[in-house]
Formats: structure tokens, sequence, C-alpha cells
């Protein structure tokens, strides 16, 4: 007997289904049966379900005589199912990377509940990806164990569609489960299953892609059909009528069903024009016939107590508001935008502030980065200099731990922004300054940029279209004609800028301020950030940090499950995950990250603030082309490249030189190379040990441990011949998240824990 039955109706959809098939019988995990039924399709769906049925024995394929309907289709695959688990999957969609592996594990773990619900993401046909905008829901689920839906009702507001759950088969044989005929045949079956269901385990991972799409969706087409939504909701009902235990959902299903029907008729290309009155009547009859007694109407719901005349007289002057306040807003952000260049023209006619250092990082996310050193080393041996951070989301950058208790700040945009930006004597960012005012006389900008960089950057993308997607390099160039200093870490990145931005400024062979904490880290220099992280102190600590593909729209590819190579690490070892910044708040940590997390599998530490203190805290470093890599040699310690897309990644972004071939230390080109590096130790034999010299000597050039203090003496105070002490004194300093004491100068070392 299968673990799980994979029921695929297919009704023409041949343009999708080998991709929806492969991506189930390429999964790892194989204990399933695919039931794919052919509704009577008149296209090529049949003879491509015979040809995977003739190569895999776990493909069977049922041919209807006549076209039944997708519910039907559904109900025909059932009837033959062997496995524990039903699984109704839409031909158009696909399974993720490991997603039955993932569900087999939560099933496992939740002791083979009634149903389990997952995550899904949608994508659309332009080649763009979101995730379920309900996903916290999910998140914290996923951390019980099982429960139900009067214990958590907020389960009821995800899509109510049959394909984000799996359901136990003798649950469902049990009860009777099956699909009506006609459209919305999800709404008869998943409220009555969710409803009755005594233990419901949620899954915190996207384990289907949603295919949005652009032609062809049964649901977005306009016909008379729509009207089955009122008969889904009599037999929802007529269940409710059967089952008085579940009577105290019947105000809950009252409201439902008269949102889900307005939503239908609302859409344009829903019911034909000359059928909506007829719709909206049968509606308001459907919701007479089932009000509970004594439960007042909802306020968004009064409207199906009056005639459809009413109706449609309340949507028209709900438009006309809407029109109404987006021109109002549209003359008010002229306003504003007039009055705050006023603002700062006024103040731009004031003394310039000497004492004034306006800092920002990665577009106003907080205390970051290379800014950030520099303004806590200023803070130390220039408190006569006043440090203002430019800060988009105060709030947010304080629950993120960016915003420490006692920083200045102002919020871009507003008056006293603009203030502080139209007087200040010196800018230090990241990035370039989108919107500030013209560059002052006498002011002073630092870029300090974002390590080193390997990809291409700045007039470089106009050569690469992929890179170039929605970056306007023309704009992005007079931005940096503001910039006086370009701070770099060795002679390449001097190179790259003043080839890449064609601009005035001047290279500051400074270093990187964000890794003096790196230069010379002492042994335990990491001890507090695995503590925190709560990774045992014997274990070897392999830190992933991959960065985003511009050839994948989104940015996010999985190029191994991390699953996997946290279980090839074995014994004593723990796997540490840090995505992209860009990456952290999209589909990609959905993808199984957060749910490993929960499980001990692996460690998420993508939303550790400074990633100065994960670095400090891994034995090696395993990356693809992230500028991490050239930060991370200044420890000293291993790092392996895994190269399995190079040729992918360079026709699209562009690369100043083959890292393969210039490595920092063994590079892998499958995953296979890479987990037999690991597993053999070969990650830090003498081979490793000297391309990681020759990597240090050529890209940490400049990091010395004193590129903060050498950026605030010589950029900001003006002591241009300052050098550091020659024999200069031990003094600890603090790594970014306080947990790390830093010799200054020492030597350095290659924390490895036994493999």
């Amino acid at each position: 007997m299968p673990r799980f039955s994979i029921i695929v109706p297919c009704f023409q959809v041949q343009g999708f289904l080998r991709e929806c098939l492969d991506s189930v019988l390429g999964q790892s995990f194989r204990d399933i049966e695919v039931i794919a039924v052919d509704d009577c399709s008149p296209d090529g769906s049949g003879a491509i379900l015979d040809e995977y049925a003739a190569r895999d024995a776990r493909v069977r394929v049922l041919h209807l005589p006549e076209n039944a309907g997708l519910g039907r289709a559904r109900n025909a695959g059932a009837e033959r199912a062997t496995g524990d688990f039903l699984f109704f999957l839409d031909s158009d969609d696909t399974l993720t990377p490991g997603a039955l592996r993932a569900m087999a594990d939560r099933l496992a773990e939740t002791d083979d509940p009634d149903v389990l619900v997952f995550d899904y993401a949608r994508t659309y046909w332009w080649g763009g990806t979101r995730r379920n905008a309900l996903a916290r829901v999910l998140a914290e689920a996923g951390g019980a164990g099982t429960f139900t839906a009067a214990e958590r009702p907020e389960i009821l507001d995800l899509l109510m569609v049959v394909w984000n759950k799996l359901y136990r088969r003798d649950f469902v044989d049990k009860h009777g489960f099956a699909f009506p005929p006609g459209y919305y045949e999800d709404t008869p079956w998943t409220f009555p299953v969710l409803l009755t269901a005594d233990r419901i385990a949620a899954l915190d991972r996207i384990c289907l892609n949603y295919r949005q799409r652009r032609q062809g969706s049964i649901l977005s087409t306009t016909s008379r059909k729509h009207f089955d939504i009122h008969d889904q909701y009599e037999r929802v009902f007529a269940y409710l009528d059967d089952r008085p235990d579940l009577a105290s959902w019947r105000p809950y299903l009252h409201r439902k069903a008269g949102e889900h029907c307005l939503d239908i008729l609302a859409k344009p290309d829903r019911v034909p024009p000359a059928d909506k009155a007829e719709f909206f009547r049968r509606t308001a009859e459907l919701f007479a016939a089932h009000r509970p007694a004594g439960v007042p109407v909802p306020d968004g719901l009064r409207v199906l107590e009056g005639g459809y005349a009413a109706y449609a007289l309340q949507r028209q002057a709900a438009r006309a508001r809407r029109e109404a306040g987006r021109r109002a807003r549209q003359v008010r952000r002229v306003a504003a935008r007039r009055a705050k260049d006023g603002w700062g023209a006024l103040h731009a006619r004031r003394p310039q502030a000497e004492d004034l250092v306006l800092y920002s990082a990665f577009s106003h996310r907080g205390v970051l980065g290379d800014p950030a050193a520099v303004y806590r080393r200023a803070r130390e041996i220039a408190p006569q200099l006043r440090g203002v951070w430019v800060v988009r989301d105060p709030e947010r950058a304080r629950r993120a731990g960016l915003l420490p208790p006692g920083t200045e700040y102002v919020v871009p945009g507003g008056p006293r922004f603009r203030e502080l930006a139209a007087r200040a004597a010196y800018f230090v960012n990241n990035v370039n300054w989108p919107d500030v005012p013209g560059k002052r006389p006498g002011s002073v900008h630092i870029q300090t940029h974002q390590g080193t960089p390997l990809k291409y950057m700045g007039a470089d993308l106009l050569g690469k279209p992929g890179a170039r997607h929605g970056v306007d390099v023309p704009g992005m160039l007079r931005r940096a004609d503001r910039w006086d200093h370009s701070l770099v870490a060795n002679r390449h990145s001097e190179l790259v800028w003043e080839r890449a931005y064609p601009c005035r400024f001047g290279s500051a062979r400074t270093g990187s301020p964000r890794n003096d904490v790196l230069v010379g880290a002492a042994p335990d220099a990491g001890a507090a950030v695995r503590a925190r992280l709560g990774v045992p102190a014997d274990h070897t600590v392999v830190l992933y940090a991959p960065t985003r593909r511009e050839y994948r729209r989104g940015g996010h590819v999985e190029r191994f499950d991390p699953a996997r190579l946290a279980a090839d690490l074995g014994e004593g070892h723990t796997l540490v995950v840090r995505l992209h910044p860009s990456l952290a708040a999209g589909p990609a940590r959905g993808l199984g990250l957060a749910e490993l997390h929960r499980r001990g599998v692996l460690v998420d530490a993508t939303d550790e603030p400074y990633v100065e203190d994960v670095l400090l805290a891994a034995d090696v470093l395993v990356t693809d082309y992230s500028a991490l890599m050239f930060d991370y040699a200044n420890l000293d310690r291993p790092i392996v490249v895994h190269a399995d897309d190079f040729d992918a990644y360079t026709a699209s972004r562009g690369v100043y030189f083959d890292v393969r071939a210039e490595p920092p230390g063994h590079v892998a080109r499958s995953y296979r190379e890479l987990a037999w590096l690991l597993a053999s130790g070969t990650w830090r034999d003498a081979e490793s040990a000297r391309l990681r010299a020759a990597f240090r000597a050529r890209f940490c050039e400049f990091d010395d441990g004193w590129a903060a203090e050498r950026v605030v003496r010589t950029l900001l105070l003006g002591e241009r011949d300052w050098t550091p002490p020659a024999s200069a004194p031990a003094t600890a300093r603090t790594a970014p998240g306080g947990g790390a004491q830093v010799p200054a100068q020492a030597s350095g070392h290659d924390r490895l824990a036994p493999s």
C-alpha cells in the first residue's frame, strides 16, 4: 500500500501536463501511486498519460468514456486509490522539490492526522511568484501538533480549495466525502471535511506551485455556470442539517456564502452582464433561506436585503468614491512634494552643519553593514560628530534588532529628513541615496559599497539584459556623481568601481569597515553567536549562504535540498542557512527553510541582523557567487564554492573573474561533489589552505582591522596622514551583535571541530 495516492484529473492540459507529472515522479520520496484521469480530453493529454504509464509503474491511467467534469473525475480517481492519503493535484500545477518528503515527515510527526494543510505559491505566466498571503496562519499552526477547526478557526481563512491539503483515505471513506458536479466543487468538499476532522495538522512549507494561467482558467470565464455556487452552498448547509454537532458553524458559513457569491458577482469577467440581476436575486434567496435566527447581518452583506438596483447603485457609488480618492491622493502627493522641495531649499541656504553625518544602509533598512561599523567607531573616537540614521520603518527595524536604543534617526521623505539632508556635511551609505536633494558644495559623500564585487555592477550591467531588469543604469550613475570617496578592500575593487561607475570620485584604500571584527578573530569569537543559535559547542558549523539569480524572476533558485545536505553532513555538524537579504521576505523562505528550522534539521539564520556574527560562528562557508566569500576569507577559515550553474549565472549577470579558476577553496560542480568534499574532510586539506591563502592575498589586501577608524580619521576628521599604531594594544572590539570579543591585532585562526 503506497503512502500517497496522487489523483491528477486531466482535461485540455497537454501544454502543462508533462511539467506536472515530472514534478511528481521526480520527487525524492517515491512511495506513491499516481492515478491520472483522462476526462475525455480532446487534446493529446490522454496519449501523454499513457506514455508516462508505460515507463513508470507508479502511474495508472483511467480514460473516461465521456467528459464528467473536474469533481466526478476526482471521484473516479479516488475510488481506485489504495494509498494512506489522498492528494488531489490539478494537472497544470507542480510540486516543489522535496515537497512529498516534507509532507511524509510532517504526517509521521503528527501521527497521521485526518487532514494536512500545506502552503503554496502563485506562479504567474510572466514569471512572477507570490507566496500565499496568509502564510502566517500555517506558520503559527505548524509549530503545534494537531487541532480542530474550532480550536484554530483561522485555518478556514485559507483558500478553500482541495489541492492544498492531504486527506487520510480512511477518514474520507468513513464520512463518504465526494465531489459534486458543477463549478466550485471544492466548496462542498473542503468545508465539511475541515469542520468534521478531529485532527488537522499544518505544514509551513510551500509544497505546490499554483499556476496562474493567462487564459484557460475555468473560473475566469464568463458563463452562467457560475450560478453553480448557489447549489454548492446548498449542499454545505444540507451537510450542517445532517450534523447537529456542527450547528454552531452556521453563522460563519452563512456569512461566507454571502461574501463568496458577492465576490463572484463583483468580478466583471464572471457572470454575464444580462444575468447579473438574476444572480443577485438567487444569492439573496440563498442568504435569506439560511439566515441563522437571532444573528445580525454583517454590514457588508446588508445589501442582500435590498434589490439589485440598490446594489448596482452602491457599486457605482463605491467606484466613484475610489476614483475621487485616487485623484485627491494624487493632488496631495504633488502638493507634498512641492512643500518638501521648498522646505529643503530653505534649509539649503542655512550654514552647513559641519558636525552632522547622515548614515544609511541597504535602502534605509537600519544600522547595518559598513556604514554601521563607521558609525560605531565614530561614536567612540569622535563623539563631537553627530550621527543620524535614515530608517524607513523604525518599528520594524527595532523588532529586527537593526535600530539600537539611543540611535538618533529620521524617516526618509519627511520635513526633518529634508532639513538634515540639506545641511549635513557628510553622507555615508552602501547604496545610492535615492531621495536627497542635489549635492551641496562642500558636502562629502562616502560610498562604502556592499563588499568586493564578483558579479557585474553599474554601467557593466548595460551588456547584461537579464541583470538590467528593473535597473535604471543612467539614473544610478547620476546618483553616483555625488560620490566623493569609494571605499575599497583591494585593487580588484578599485578597478571595478572606477569602470562600473565612471564618475568623479576617488578610491579610498581603507578596507571594509564591517570586516574589522573578522580580521584576526579569536578562536572563540563566535561562541556567543553559536549559543544564541542553539548550536552545540562541539559541532562543526557549515554555513550555506547562496546569492540571488538574475536568470530567474524572483531571484531564488534552490540548487539542492538543504535537508539532504544536513543529513549528509552527519552527526557532529550543524547546517546554518542564510539567504540573500533580497530573498528574506519572499517565497524562498517558504520552500522548507522555516519548517526545517522548527524541526531542528538546520538553523535558519536569514533573520540574524548582522551577517558578521553569522560568519564568526561558522567553521566553513559554502557559497556559490556571494560576495560573503571575500569577507569570510578574512577569518582564514575554509570556503567551498558550489558552482553548478556558473554558465547560466555568468550569461545572465556577468562576473569579473572565473571563481572556478581562482577560487578561495575547493569547487563543487554538482551536489554529489559538494557532499563528498564535506563528508571526506577535503574541504580543509592543504590544497584548500593554499587556495585560500592566494585568495586572501588578492582580495583582503587592505583589510587590516582598522578600516572603520581609518574612515573616521581620514575622511570625516581630515587626518590625512593618519596611520594605525605600529604596535597596537590588543584592545577588545565587540562584534555588531555584541556577542564576540575580537582583539584588534590577533593572529588568524582556523577553527575546526572534528568532522
